[in-house]
């Protein structure tokens, strides 16, 4: 398979898991408090650059088929795509890949929420909540994902 096939081909399996694990955990990843399970894999990018749009394009499509108003579909998922952009360039030190995500979503989304979603809770509280669930699925979760794929990465990330 050539180089761009490969990259194609990862950045839409990682797409189509990212919204899969978003549909079926749904009940838990909107909100306020929020577990968004699917954001696990913005560990991905330290394996391969296809990870950045894989994740992107996932939640953009996540965000647009369980009714996410246009805020949450723009910011919600840019902020994904600069959290996996910066977590690439991060890759050398494996711990540090986690920090964009949760440091970006715990800045970003809280705002979302509240003049996307109108949500009546203060930025700063939101900004805990998320900082939480995103330390919890990233930090902890996405870190267990990637210490489970080291094995694996020449394989899988080739």
């Amino acid at each position: 398979m050539n180089k761009k096939t490969k990259y194609l081909v990862q950045s839409g399996v990682i797409a189509a898991i990212y919204v899969v694990l978003a549909q079926v955990f749904g009940f838990m990843g909107f909100g306020p408090i929020q577990f968004r399970i699917a954001e696990a894999l913005t560990v991905l990018p330290f394996f391969t650059p296809a990870a950045i749009p894989g994740v992107f394009i996932g939640c953009l499509l996540a965000n647009i088929l369980y009714g996410g108003v246009l805020l949450d579909v723009v910011f919600g998922s840019l902020t994904t795509l600069l959290a996996a952009y910066l977590s690439y360039r991060l890759r050398k030190n494996k711990w540090m890949v986690t920090v964009p995500p949760i440091l970006l979503n715990a800045a970003i989304i809280p705002f979302v929420l509240k003049y996307g979603y109108g949500v009546p809770d203060g930025i700063p509280f939101m900004m805990g909540t998320i900082f939480l669930g995103q330390f919890i699925v990233v930090g902890i979760i996405g870190m267990v994902l990637l210490h489970a794929l080291l094995p694996l990465k020449d394989k899988i990330f080739q």
